[in-house]
């Protein structure tokens, strides 16, 4: 029988290499072994299904711009090959998003040891419901996605905020994202500005205080979630250039 420090160790030569795919092999061998994931674990899992992912977000994305420019009835066979090509890269997309929510519902949550475990797996849940939701274009199907979405977000915000301290990656990151999710999916650019700002105005003030393990990828996050605001306020109000050069000082 094979190992768990067999498929870790591959699990990193596979990232080192940057061979997501074959790594996904071994980081779901991880998880199917019966016992919670830890820190080093959870994170090549994450890592894995993050670039098979991400990358193909990009290029449904890309896919989605072609398309739009293919305009004009001599390109019609142009557009119906690229709605064919989009339609395979969103299956894949689907795919593995259905696949590392199976792995959260039926191998990571219910053995999740602590909350900061739990708010993890909720915030991963959330982001990948959200992915479904950007590529789903049956009605009912987007709005099921978003809500899946919204409810495991809601659950870990309510987790994070009880459990785990203000300027904790964690947390931030899941302001972060969730911010997003209601610029994004939801276009209420007003919510995702009070989210966002919530998070940044709490963690500031303890930022001195955060040991050299967190602190860059705590600082990271909290650019992302301002450079953020700075973006979106002017959705929220008339742009006007003191207003946003104050929120930019508040926040």
């Amino acid at each position: 029988m094979v190992d768990r420090n067999y498929h870790l160790f591959l699990a990193r030569v596979c990232e080192q290499s940057e061979r997501y795919e074959d790594m996904l092999e071994h980081v779901n061998s991880l998880v199917t072994m019966g016992t919670d994931l830890t820190l080093e674990e959870r994170n090549l899992f994450s890592i894995a299904y993050k670039h098979v992912v991400g990358g193909r977000r990009t290029a449904w994305r890309a896919i989605q711009g072609i398309a739009q420019r293919e305009i004009g009835d001599d390109k019609e066979e142009f557009r119906q090959i690229i709605a064919s090509y989009r339609q395979s890269i969103e299956k894949e997309l689907r795919d593995f998003c259905y696949q590392v929510l199976k792995h959260i519902e039926d191998d990571l949550m219910p053995i999740a040891a602590d909350n900061e475990s739990k708010v993890f797996w909720l915030k991963m849940r959330g982001d990948y419901c959200r992915y479904l939701a950007e590529s789903l274009d049956d009605n009912d199907a987007h709005h099921k996605a978003a809500e899946d979405a919204h409810e495991a977000y809601k659950q870990a915000s309510s987790l994070a905020l009880n459990h785990l301290p203000a300027i904790h990656p964690i947390r931030l990151g899941l302001a972060l994202n969730y911010s997003v999710f209601y610029y994004e999916i939801l276009n209420s650019a007003e919510r995702a500005c009070l989210l966002a700002k919530a998070a940044f105005d709490d963690a500031i003030p303890k930022m001195e205080n955060l040991d050299d393990d967190n602190y860059k990828d705590s600082a990271t996050i909290m650019q992302l979630l301002r450079d953020n605001l700075t973006l979106w306020t002017s959705d929220v109000h008339p742009v006007n250039e003191d207003q946003l050069n104050v929120e930019d000082v508040e926040a």
